[in-house]
């Protein structure tokens, strides 16, 4: 039964994972810019629920290399004429030069998609938490809401590493997911949790991180207050300990991250770095000791 249980998490990770790098992609933008509704290409993104879900790899990019390999090989094009001279040609002192454009050729256009598209650290990773969470969690009720919960940490990880943003509109959800998932799981037998303390753990780690941003806004982004929200409540349901080793563990995480990059010059004491990551993987080492524990 073990062995089904962690090939069935590994499954799902990997299911799962495979989707986080087009909703990366999609997600990564600055406050005030919309949501990515296209490929760098500029090749609308569709499919399930309204484009958001699918590979990351855009279809119309890739098409166009494998078929212009074709006449290539069956007879080789003659050498292009040389161009005709122009006065433009020589540039006028003084005067900028245009940059060099991206090329329309279809391989160009599946180079510039391939930027965004083939990412195997966020499926490994999530393969790797759900195997995880599944081996120290076993075959509990609250090991459905770690399963699920898991893929949107993971990207919520991925979108503030790239642009230190961490959206409303993964954020909140999550936390609401949280709390009506183990609010399921505490309903049914042989939980190893409690809801209540869940609660309580939530706006306990979303109150002392919203301490926090008051104290330093600078120092600490309101997306951190509202990512601590959800992870709180997954901390919490295993009591007081682990909230308090999860949310710690997520702040020494940091500081090591903060301090390795300062001995190796890549950063200085007042550079941002983002918070969110470390507190997803503080918030998992949490999980995980309190499931073996339970």
């Amino acid at each position: 039964m073990d062995a089904v249980l962690l090939a069935l998490a590994a499954v799902w990770g990997a299911a799962t994972g495979l989707l986080i790098p087009r909703a990366a992609y999609r997600f990564a933008v600055e406050p005030e810019e919309p949501w990515r509704t296209a490929c760098p290409a500029g090749h609308p993104l569709t499919g399930p629920v309204r484009g958001w879900l699918g590979p990351a790899r855009c279809g119309p990019c890739a098409a166009p290399s494998a078929q212009a390999v074709l006449p290539a090989q069956a007879a080789p094009s003659a050498p292009p004429a040389p161009p005709a001279p122009s006065a433009q040609a020589v540039p006028v002192p003084g005067t900028p030069v245009p940059e060099p454009q991206a090329s329309t050729a279809p391989g160009a256009a599946t180079r510039v998609t391939l930027a965004y598209a083939p990412n195997t650290l966020a499926p490994l990773t999530t393969v790797l938490a759900c195997v995880a969470l599944a081996a120290a969690t076993g075959a509990r009720p609250e090991l459905v809401g770690w399963l699920v919960l898991a893929p949107v940490a993971v990207l919520l990880a991925v979108v503030d590493r790239r642009v230190h943003r961490l959206p409303d509109a993964l954020t909140l959800p999550l936390a609401a997911a949280a709390v009506l998932l183990l609010g399921g799981a505490a309903l049914l037998p042989g939980h190893a949790g409690s809801w209540t303390s869940g609660l309580l753990g939530g706006l306990a780690l979303g109150g002392f991180y919203l301490l926090l941003f008051l104290i330093n806004p600078n120092g600490m982004g309101f997306g951190d207050v509202k990512l601590a929200l959800a992870l709180g409540v997954a901390l919490g349901w295993y009591g007081w300990t682990v909230l308090f080793l999860g949310g710690f563990a997520g702040f020494l995480f940091g500081a090591a991250y903060g301090l390795a990059l300062v001995l190796l010059r890549r950063a200085g004491r007042r550079t941002g770095i983002p918070f969110g990551p470390f507190m997803v993987a503080g918030a998992l080492t949490g999980v995980l000791l309190g499931a073996l524990a339970g």
